[in-house]
């Protein structure tokens, strides 16, 4: 074994030892813990189901943070263009539910524009990054917690104002549309096909673009060294906004499905804080959109599974996304060990 390879390898080890001296310090077993959330994510074919619910927009939120990544620009900000892309996929369907409810315009197709509008918001809401960051000269960072707190201020405000439920408002959203707009799922389930094939192409294609493409090869230039590549001739800035715009698409399409598939109106939460673990998928898998589906799938399990922690052993759910935080921290450090000292 290499000593680059030792590095990576020992902070993984030690990453694991952590997180059983956390559960230690608990009272329960790093073991009970594993077989409780093993069985919570995968004990029956509706837990699984939520499993894949959870993971479809979470893959295609990676995948559209992918292509930020490799431009060598941190998009916080995907957490705000999922809620923007709810936000449009809900007025979509607002100007729709009459027309629908009576059999004037086919719930098919409210459903296609309600997806469209959802992709353009988000869109959008990414390219107004992308304007902030290239020509304010403004943190993408920065830049990116202020949307995100500005879609989220909107989406509060549609709940509690002008889409309010007739004669009372919460935090519960909007009024739940007629299920002649909801996409159909399998069984009794929240799982959608329609959500499945698109989150299936989202990821193909960034597989492909990015690996595969001379759009890929460029963006991935710009990443690295954005002066050095303008200066030969790659257009740098067109790169940077395609990146912003194409997650902003993918994002906003994660939030319409949320609307679509899950939820059935628009709630103040509709992300689900899942534009945030996308952040952490990217970084796991240094923004190799070949790794997206094994390393979404153990996230989205991890979620899910945990819930069963609370009813169970009395632990906080919360700790899936202590173990995901460890988890990312350490592979960070042991990549950064292994290129620093790996090599001498």
């Amino acid at each position: 074994m290499s000593k680059s390879q030792i590095y990576r390898f020992g902070s993984l080890i030690s990453a694991f030892l952590l997180i059983a001296a956390i559960i230690l310090t608990t009272g329960s077993s790093p073991f009970a813990v594993i077989g409780t959330m093993l069985s919570g994510a995968f004990g029956s074919g509706d837990q699984l189901a939520r499993v894949m619910v959870t993971l479809i927009p979470l893959l295609l939120c990676t995948a559209g943070v992918i292509y930020t990544f490799n431009a060598g620009l941190y998009n916080i900000g995907v957490e705000g263009q999922i809620v923007v892309g709810a936000v449009f996929a809900t007025w979509a369907l607002r100007l729709f539910q009459d027309s629908v409810k009576d059999d004037a315009v086919p719930g098919a197709l409210a459903i296609i524009v309600a997806l469209l509008a959802g992709g353009v918001g988000g869109m959008l809401w990414g390219l107004l990054l992308g304007v902030i960051n290239v020509y304010g000269r403004v943190n993408e960072i920065f830049a990116g917690v202020g949307l995100n707190f500005m879609a989220t201020g909107l989406a509060i405000y549609l709940v509690f104002g002008p889409w309010k439920r007739p004669g009372v408002a919460s935090m519960s959203g909007t009024q739940p549309f007629d299920d002649k707009l909801w996409l159909s799922t399998i069984g009794t389930t929240e799982l959608s096909p329609v959500g499945i094939l698109i989150a299936a192409l989202g990821l193909l294609i960034t597989i492909i673009l990015i690996s595969r493409t001379h759009y890929g090869l460029r963006l991935r230039a710009v990443g690295n060294n954005l002066r050095a590549s303008f200066i030969l001739g790659i257009p740098a800035t067109r790169q940077l906004f395609s990146a912003f715009a194409i997650c902003g698409i993918l994002a906003g399409l994660a939030g319409a499905l949320q609307v679509l598939a899950v939820f059935h109106r628009l709630i103040p939460s509709i992300s689900s804080n899942l534009g945030f673990l996308s952040l952490l998928v990217a970084m796991l898998i240094t923004y190799n959109p070949v790794f997206i589906l094994p390393v979404a799938f153990f996230f989205s399990a991890l979620n899910i599974g945990a819930l069963r922690l609370p009813s169970d052993l009395k632990l906080e759910s919360a700790l899936a996304g202590v173990i995901q935080g460890i988890l990312v921290l350490f592979v960070l450090l042991g990549r950064g060990l292994s290129e620093r000292y790996g090599k001498k």
